[in-house]
């Protein structure tokens, strides 16, 4: 699978470079998984979602606990519940954090002069040489 991933990522690299023309284009790599550690910003959003999602399970257990009279039925219906529950505000974050990046990342490459920005991590390397590492950039913008 990240056999696939790559070729599909450097297919659209040598794409996009000939769409720009020869040796014309700049491109730069991040390293999203150490943004996602690092950045300030991020943390906090992590930190709520956390938030929301302890409270909506302490909210289940005070709800749903130490009740007989409960059947089983209703107690599956209640988890399936706190799963969506928590499956939303995983999803609501995590759109946050994604559409914050971008915009990050759409700043730093018109500040820059890039045309192509790639996620290049510490494990799943993409490019080797020839990048320009904006990782620290976006971390320092994620405030």
């Amino acid at each position: 699978m990240n056999l696939i991933k790559k070729l599909a990522a450097t297919a659209l690299l040598a794409t996009s470079l000939l769409t720009m023309g020869c040796g014309n284009g700049q491109i730069a790599s991040v390293d999203v998984m150490k943004v996602m550690e690092d950045a300030p910003r991020v943390k906090t959003l992590m930190a709520e979602a956390e938030a929301k999602a302890k409270e909506a399970q302490e909210n289940f257990e005070k709800e749903y606990t130490n009740k007989p009279d409960l059947t089983e039925a209703d107690v599956q219906k209640a988890q399936v519940e706190l799963q969506r529950k928590l499956s939303g505000i995983n999803q609501a974050y995590t759109a946050q954090i994604k559409n914050r990046l971008d915009v990050v990342l759409e700043e730093i490459a018109r500040e820059k002069n890039i045309d192509v920005v790639i996620s290049n991590s510490a494990e799943d390397k993409m490019i080797f040489h020839g990048a320009i590492d904006v990782t620290d950039d976006v971390i320092k913008k994620m405030q």
